[in-house]
Formats: structure tokens, C-alpha cells, sequence
């Protein structure tokens, strides 16, 4: 058990019961617990295998390899339509977790042998760039920004992983994103102005600030 882990757990606001129910869970899958992303993460040998996430409506379990998993019963769900990695499962109350325990725990036990196998996930290869780890675990973890982020233009989208997946270490992917979080909310591209216009285009005089 990670100290981390329990300050977080201290000070969540809501769905502690829940979070201490998935983490018992995990916990018992022998995995180790630590905290990435601002939010309980649990590995094997390195390699991240599910995150816990609060929210306002629901608690969520995400596996980072989830679409490799066979899901038999069809519980999982994509944090977004272009998400080809992570697939989550989401709670309201300790009953459900209980009641899905044992799934719970075959997922996981099928996600390590995917890590020994080193199985990985093969993208599509499509317009779209890919997401990189940072940006899909944001998009599993907050429903409002997946919603914005997915409604973005295919430009606008491609600007920002492109911009995103540039930077070379986790901690700048993460900074970057959490500071344009209020430009997808807005609905706006990396290079659109308040005014509209994108900042390249000559009728934009640059007098307006950038949000």
C-alpha cells in the first residue's frame, strides 16, 4: 500500500468507500500501487496496467490495454471514439464492485499475462495521429473534456496530439495538456485566437489574447 495512494484517498471528496473496494481488489491481484496522473496507478514489472479515477457521477476502473482483453460479457467502454487502448469500467456504489469481484480480478490476471507476453496494442493506422498515454488516460478519467476533445474538428485534434506527443517526457505531456484543457472545453484549436481566426491568418491583428 502506497502513502501516496492513502492521501489521496483521505482527500478525495467523494466515492472513498469505492476507491478503497477497487483498491482491495488490485491489491490482492499483487500489483504495485502508485500514484501517476494524480491518481491511484497499478503496475506490473513497470508496465501500467489500470488507473482508479473519481468523478462526479461515478468511479471508474480503467485498464491502459483494455481493447487486448477479451471481455466476454461486453463491460468495457471507450473513453472515445478514437481511443484503440484504454477501456474502462464505472461504479456508483460498493454492490457493484462486489458483485463484479471476480471479473474484476480475471481481467486484471489477463492483463499481466499480456505483459508477460508483451503483447502490444496495434494501432489503426487512420487520418487521425495517435493519442498518446497522457492524453488517453485524460480522456478516461474526465467525461466533460473527452466530450470536448472528441467534438473538436479532425484539425484541430490532430494539432493538439501532434503537440502533445511531441514532448518527450511524461511530465511535460501531462503539463501540456492540463494547460490547454480550457482552450478544448472552448472548443478551440492550439492556433485559434478569441477572435475566432486562427492566429496565422493576417485578418487576426494580434491584439487579442489567446485562451
Amino acid at each position: 500500500m502506497n502513502p501516496k495512494v492513502d492521501e489521496f484517498i483521505l482527500n478525495a471528496n467523494r466515492w472513498q468507500p469505492e476507491i478503497k473496494a477497487l483498491r482491495a481488489i488490485l491489491l490482492d491481484c499483487q500489483l504495485q500501487e502508485e500514484l501517476k496522473w494524480r491518481q491511484p496507478c497499478y503496475t506490473f514489472q513497470g508496465a501500467n496496467l489500470a488507473i482508479i479515477a473519481s468523478f462526479k457521477s461515478h468511479c471508474a476502473l480503467s485498464f491502459l490495454k483494455g481493447t487486448l482483453l477479451q471481455d466476454a460479457n461486453q463491460l468495457l467502454v471507450s473513453p472515445g471514439e478514437n481511443s484503440q487502448s484504454v477501456r474502462y469500467l464505472s461504479f456508483t456504489n460498493v454492490a457493484e464492485i462486489r458483485e463484479l469481484e471476480a471479473t474484476l480480478k480475471s481481467y486484471v490476471f489477463e492483463a499481466i499475462e499480456i505483459e508477460k507476453a508483451g503483447i502490444k496494442v496495434v494501432k489503426t493506422k487512420s487520418e487521425h495521429v495517435r493519442y498518446c498515454e497522457e492524453l488517453q488516460v485524460k480522456l478516461a478519467e474526465d467525461s466533460i473534456f473527452s466530450k470536448a476533445f472528441e467534438a473538436l474538428t479532425p484539425g484541430r485534434k490532430r494539432g493538439y496530439t501532434l503537440f502533445f506527443e511531441s514532448a518527450k517526457q511524461t511530465k511535460t505531456r501531462e503539463s501540456r495538456i492540463e494547460k490547454y484543457r480550457h482552450r478544448i472545453l472552448m472548443g478551440k484549436g492550439i492556433n485559434d485566437c478569441v477572435c475566432g481566426l486562427s492566429k496565422r491568418m493576417p485578418n487576426c491583428d494580434g491584439s487579442h489574447k489567446f485562451a
